[in-house]
């Protein structure tokens, strides 16, 4: 119980890392995850604050502050380095993505290189093979996952600031949640025609957008890996699907991340809406990010779908030659 109580405080007190996995291992630590399931009960209270426009508009405009942070600075700068930034935009950045809820950065990029290192197999933290619930939700819950893999991020360990937020993420969440309430009495006061208030900010602004935002992040382990198209083959299940690339602001191309890490881009035609690569764009004007890594040309000669109009193609040419030739297509 002591253990677990010091790991809400300092994630990094007990480094102990799980180096096999098992059933024991995958046991959910009901303790520990306390203040997450609270989270999730939290939701109940939009029946006691009631709802505002302004409360609404703030829950959105927060889900995807923080979904960015997520995607861009968590998952492609992080983990897998596809663009270069200063040590300050760095900072803001992995720091809106720690009040995400999402556990510390240097363990969310540590585990998304193992699941790519071991992508559906045993290793893999998240494998969809042991289904649904163990990918979505169950994989985290678990002492197996719990401490930080330091072996394969020891690039971003020469940042105290980084791993101080990978430390004391918990705190970073709390400080955030009593900020929002604190705006929302503040408004309250101030500009009482928004009709919010601390508790119904706190509600809608926090914990409802956090939850919408957790389990959005965790639908790209679990429902991408079942339902979607395959545009490559790879060696895991990987699809991409339009409707979680929505969502999670671009992160539902996954067949093509997975067949393709090292780019910046993960919607690899002009068609697969991909945000975060558009506002990464954006902010490469203003020389807030650079050094893009391109997705190669190999890459789209793989694809099932250049394969397919160059088919397509091969098949007009040879119909139209049959048309003009007289013969039966």
């Amino acid at each position: 119980m002591f253990k677990s109580l010091m790991r809400w405080v300092d994630s990094w007190s007990i480094a102990v890392q799980a180096e096999t996995i098992s059933s024991e291992k995958k046991k959910i630590q009901w303790l520990r995850i306390f203040p997450f399931i609270i989270l999730h009960i939290a939701c109940l209270g939009v029946f006691w604050v009631g709802v505002s426009w302004f409360a609404v508009a703030f829950m959105l405009i927060f889900y995807l502050i923080r979904m960015f942070s997520i995607t861009a600075f968590f998952h492609r700068y992080l983990s897998h380095k596809t663009f270069q930034t200063s040590r300050t935009v760095q900072f803001i950045f992995v720091l809106l993505g720690t009040m995400s809820a999402q556990r510390g950065p240097l363990w969310w990029a540590a585990h998304h290189r193992y699941h790519h290192r071991f992508t559906d197999t045993e290793q893999d933290p998240h494998s969809s093979t042991h289904g649904f619930w163990y990918s979505h939700v169950g994989w985290f819950l678990n002492e197996y996952n719990f401490a930080t893999r330091k072996e394969v991020i020891k690039d971003w360990l020469k940042y105290p600031e980084l791993i101080w937020l990978d430390r004391f993420s918990l705190i970073v969440v709390f400080m955030t949640a009593g900020a929002i309430y604190a705006l929302g009495e503040w408004l309250a006061i101030a500009y009482p025609f928004l009709a919010t208030s601390g508790l119904q900010l706190l509600v809608w602004g926090f914990v409802i957008s956090t939850v919408l935002l957790i389990h959005a992040t965790l639908c790209i382990n679990s429902l991408a890996h079942l339902y979607g198209s395959r545009d490559f083959e790879t060696q895991d299940q990987s699809r991409n699907n339009l409707f979680l690339s929505i969502i999670t602001l671009g992160e539902g191309w996954h067949n093509n991340h997975h067949f393709y890490a090292g780019s910046t881009r993960q919607g690899f035609y002009w068609w697969q809406i991909d945000i975060t690569y558009y506002l990464l764009k954006m902010m490469s004007w203003f020389g807030l990010v650079w050094g893009f890594k391109p997705i190669p040309a190999r890459v789209y000669e793989l694809s099932k779908i250049a394969q397919s109009s160059v088919a397509a193609k091969k098949l007009i040419k040879t119909n139209t030659k049959n048309i003009q030739t007289g013969e039966s297509s």
